[in-house]
Order: structure tokens, then sequence, then C-alpha cells
């Protein structure tokens, strides 16, 4: 199990909780400032981790495409560079 796998499963249930509650209220700007909390006390590796394999997953089909939406209207405003 990696480091960030590991600190995942350590992730208050509360943080998920605000996480998903303002993805139900598509509150876009919310979910946006949760994130950047999260990321900066935890990482961008946990963050990845923490949302690929335990909020994706829950989200229903609705608040799945209306995130898909938000992230495609709102344009790439970062860029990765993978090695």
């Amino acid at each position: 199990m990696t480091e960030a796998q590991l600190t995942a499963t350590q992730i208050p249930v509360n943080d998920l909780i605000s996480m998903l509650t303002a993805i139900g209220n598509r509150d876009y700007s919310r979910f946006l400032e949760l994130e950047s909390t999260f990321v900066s006390q935890h990482g961008e590796e946990v963050w990845q981790e923490v949302f690929n394999f335990r909020v994706l997953p829950v989200l229903d089909k609705p608040a799945s495409q209306w995130l898909l939406g938000q992230w495609l209207s709102a344009g790439i405003n970062r860029i990765k560079k993978i090695a």
C-alpha cells in the first residue's frame, strides 16, 4: 500500500461529507474551496486517491454529470507534467 493510499484511509468522514454536500448542492465554488483546503492539508496525491477511489464512485449519475460539466465549462486551468 502506498503512503497516499494509507493516508487516504485516515481522512475524517466529515471532510468527505462536506465535499459530497457541495456536489449535492451544485455549489462548485464551495467544492473548489474544499478541494484546495484538502490539497493544502494532505497533498495532491492523497487528494487524487480520496477523490478517485472514495468520492467519485459514490456519486449518482446526475451528480457525476454535473461535476464533469463544471470541469469542462471551467476549461483547463493547470497542466501537470507527467514524466
